[in-house]
């Protein structure tokens, strides 16, 4: 005998065989695993915890895991991970995105921005716009939200008087492993060295390298002051980060999960700018409170040996310059 209950069953069933899509609410939440460099304490990690909290609070259907400190991915090899479908999100920089695009390897400049209001402007902008699509087009990873990283100094286990790249020279400086990292450093003056982050701390304190650049506030939340004597106030790249996400995983939300999770994601990062900009401003009374000189020095020097080292690369061959005058003029 049909009773209704059976008949109703049936319908449903038919209804789901014919192609009707299951609620969002009722499917399994799509887990998202963040890996990034940073460790815990830097404003990008805090930043990452936020956009945890932002999108469980806004019951997107999406669970989001941090990993920081390299602790799932080592450094370097997250974006490959993204494009290989092992990875959901990262936080990439410029310099992964011009191995894979050259023609946009100019925002890896030194000295390109002045200071954070300009990257703002251009990455708020249309060339951050542009930027943003040729990424997802050429990569196959979507930029959900643009993080001021800070503005790189270099830092040296032994002091020493610098008053231009001359003064650096021979100087064994920690850098991020690339070939456009190493042309950045040899701007400086120093002879890089590749090494990852989360073996930097040792390294300074068994002078496996003489010094290192990052921005301070990551400086100060890797405790390399402790492993330092001396930061020179170089300020040679104001430098973005990007939270990326895999363009497969990104195709795999809804429209209103995909505005849900972007909208926490510049909320997180715009949190995350607002508190280093604030460390930023009070940071080096704290250092040389720890015993470190800080040395703001003339940057005539840097910028006349960066013009010089960029003319005469032969990676800067495939820079898009117009592009480039375009982000310097913003």
């Amino acid at each position: 005998m049909i009773t209704r209950r059976s008949m109703t069953a049936g319908l449903a069933l038919a209804a789901l065989g014919a192609g009707a899509k299951v609620p969002a609410q009722a499917q399994a939440p799509l887990t998202i695993r963040i890996s990034t460099a940073a460790p815990p304490s830097d404003f990008l990690a805090k930043a990452l915890e936020q956009l945890k909290s932002e999108v469980a609070a806004a019951s997107l259907g999406i669970n989001v895991a941090v990993h920081t400190a390299s602790t799932l991915f080592k450094q370097g090899t997250e974006v490959p991970a993204l494009q290989r479908g092992n990875l959901e999100m990262s936080t990439m920089t410029t310099f992964e995105v011009a191995q894979q695009i050259p023609e946009v390897g100019f925002l890896n400049r030194a000295y390109l921005f002045k200071d954070y209001a300009q990257l703002r402007r251009v990455f708020d902008g249309p060339e951050g716009e542009a930027y943003r699509k040729i990424v997802a087009d050429k990569m196959g990873i979507e930029i959900v939200a643009t993080h001021y990283l800070g503005t790189r100094q270099v830092s040296l286990r032994t002091r020493r008087a610098v008053k231009g790249p001359a003064d650096l020279a021979g100087v064994k400086l920690r850098m991020p492993a690339g070939p456009e990292w190493l042309l950045l450093g040899r701007t400086l003056g120093v002879s890089p060295l590749p090494l990852g982050m989360p073996e930097v701390y040792l390294a300074l304190k068994t002078g496996t390298v003489d010094g290192q650049e990052n921005p301070l506030s990551i400086f100060n939340a890797a405790k390399l002051y402790e492993v330092s004597e001396q930061v020179v106030m170089t300020s040679h790249m104001v430098q973005p980060v990007f939270f990326a996400v895999a363009k497969p995983v990104w195709a795999r939300m809804s429209k209103a999960q995909q505005d849900g999770f972007q909208a926490a994601a510049r909320k997180a990062a715009k949190a995350g700018d607002e508190g280093r900009l604030a460390d930023e401003a009070g940071i080096i009374d704290a250092l040389q409170g720890r015993g470190l000189s800080v040395d703001k020095i003339d940057l005539g020097p840097f910028r006349e040996a960066a013009d010089k080292a960029y003319a005469g690369a032969d990676i800067t061959k495939a820079w898009d310059m117009a592009w480039l005058k375009r982000v310097a003029g913003a």
